[in-house]
């Protein structure tokens, strides 16, 4: 029998946060790990999502990565062709290509409680084992389709905006748009000249400001590669302006009064007609649900081949979608802009821990994590962009990387500890940094903005966005506090305890037995050990 592959760390997933972990594994002098990617090419989201007009909405020099610079972005706010690309030079220029496995879809991922590793299970049947899993996934991979009645039976053409048709030509068809989320409000400035008829269905108005885009300029791109202190003092600056404004979002949404006479007054230059701009003038606050950039957006609405209804797509009867409020369309094509699965990922119904059971299953009341990165009852399990670490005005390429710094030094301590050893989260540990996250959350603007939307799980809690700024976040995840954490390992003889590195022994099945100090008797099992409050196991304490 071939023996099984065995690799230090599987990072699972090609967007920013896996491409990210696997330079940053590298520039740790580990390498031995693979990158598993479904797709048959890097990239992520921005693989993804190529839809018409798909761009960011953060500044292209925050938006990339402080350890590889891009002086030759194009314009201010990148599209979404740019941002592959650049993905695309990540994963060359530092050498990942022999570490990724593209069509290597995960289907499972179950902890062997015994041998303190993971076995992973992929679509094409093979079987990988890794002592540890960064899952680098992403809430925005999989796309959330409504149920509508009678969609099945739909003769025209059906898609997702992160799943687009390009051999389906738009020109001169009648077309519904579903949603007015940051991709529709893309994708209908760009397919608006395009078609006959364009129906916007919109249960709830966007807040709207001007996307101040710009090409840069060629002396501006010579100036960034010939000095790059230039390039990156461009960073820091919009990274300033971005952390000063936070705390109108976390702590005083009043603040936020006079944003929304900026956009209002934005919205009155585009749309005259005073029906309309009472259908696209949103009765929250602005904030409350993710600020959109666009100054084409309202332009295009205004066009006469644009009818926008107030209310949500209810039904479908063969080629006539019917909205909530009763009004009809004649319609060839349906697009739906309705966002992905952010607080029910699916990757969670794939992740099986120590008690037998599924990440999802643990997260039926609601996603939570410690520091944003791991979860109780699954060791040597690390998610990037976690529960609550969502950004509502910044780039997440900074919270990305302020999880990188943690997920190095989680794999130095392992490596500290010696032997078979795995880091499991403590449950108070868990249960006390959530705590403290939904009580800050109580007074931002997500939670009081009088609105519902994608950060809020189906109970209504913020399980998605970060209440504070990136810097607080980088401290917070700087390093791993081992008194967070049960140290694991793998008992060789029985009624023999492996050498800790510090704490005590904690014992029984599952090395769940807190404080009895017995040594498990079954050969196989696994044992845990307590550090002290506040202690960080070092080089020189382990010497």
């Amino acid at each position: 029998m071939a023996q099984q592959e065995h690799v230090r760390v599987a990072v699972i997933g090609t967007g920013f946060g896996g491409l990210g972990a696997a330079v940053r594994l590298r520039r740790e002098g580990i390498t031995d790990f693979v990158v598993l990617e479904r797709a048959d090419s890097v990239g992520g989201t921005w693989r993804d999502n190529s839809y018409p007009g798909c761009a960011c909405d953060v500044p292209s020099h925050l938006y990339s990565f402080s350890f590889a610079p891009n002086p030759d972005w194009p314009r201010t706010f990148s599209g979404q062709e740019h941002i592959r690309a650049y993905l695309e030079r990540v994963a060359d220029t530092f050498g990942l290509r022999p570490h990724i496995r593209l069509n290597h879809e995960v289907k499972l991922m179950s902890w062997d409680r015994e041998n303190l590793y993971w076995v992973i299970e992929s679509a094409d049947g093979t079987t990988l084992r890794a002592d540890v899993v960064i899952s680098a996934t992403g809430p925005l991979s999989d796309p959330k389709m409504p149920d509508i009645p009678g969609l099945d039976s739909f003769p025209g053409k059906v898609f997702h905006s992160a799943r687009w048709d390009h051999d389906y030509d738009l020109a001169g068809k009648r077309v519904a748009m579903v949603g007015t989320g940051a991709s529709a409000i893309q994708i209908v400035p760009a397919i608006q000249p395009k078609t006959a008829k364009l129906t916007l269905f919109q249960r709830t108005p966007p807040w709207v400001m001007p996307r101040m885009d710009r090409t840069i300029s060629k002396a501006e791109r010579a100036l960034h590669r010939a000095i790059p202190a230039t390039g990156t003092a461009r960073r820091g600056l919009l990274w300033g302006i971005r952390e000063l404004q936070v705390g109108a979002f976390t702590k005083h949404p009043d603040q936020l009064g006079l944003v929304e006479k900026l956009a209002k007054a934005n919205m009155a230059r585009a749309i005259k007609d005073p029906a309309l701009r009472a259908k696209l003038t949103p009765d929250y606050r602005i904030g409350c649900k993710r600020i959109l950039l666009s100054s084409t957006y309202y332009p295009a609405l205004a066009q006469p081949n644009v009818d926008v209804v107030a209310s949500g797509l209810s039904e479908i009867r063969g080629s006539t979608v019917v909205a909530a409020d009763g009004s009809e369309a004649e319609v060839d094509a349906i697009i739906f802009g309705t966002g992905f699965h952010v607080t029910d990922m699916p990757i969670a119904e794939r992740v099986v821990g120590e008690e037998g059971i599924t990440l999802a299953e643990t997260w039926k009341d609601g996603m939570n994590s410690l520091r944003g990165a791991t979860a109780a009852g699954f060791p040597n399990w690390m998610t990037i962009i976690g529960p609550n670490t969502g950004l509502g005005n910044s780039s997440m390429i900074l919270m990305i990387e302020s999880q990188l710094n943690y997920m190095a030094d989680y794999l130095r301590q392992l490596n500290v500890l010696g032997g078979r050893a795995a880091l499991g989260a403590r449950p108070t540990a868990v249960t006390a940094w959530n705590d403290k996250v939904q009580e800050r959350m109580k007074r931002t603007v997500w939670n009081t903005g009088g609105c519902t939307s994608w950060y809020l799980d189906a109970e209504g809690r913020n399980t998605t966005v970060w209440p504070g700024t990136t810097g607080e976040f980088r401290r917070q995840t700087r390093s791993v506090d081992l008194a967070e954490y049960d140290v694991i390992r793998a008992t060789g003889t029985p009624g023999v305890a492996a050498p800790g590195a510090a704490g005590g022994v904690r014992g029984g099945e599952a090395g769940r037995l807190a404080g009895s100090g017995r040594v498990p008797e079954q050969p196989g099992r696994s044992e845990r050990e307590t550090v002290a409050a506040g202690d960080t196991v070092t080089e020189e304490a382990a010497r």
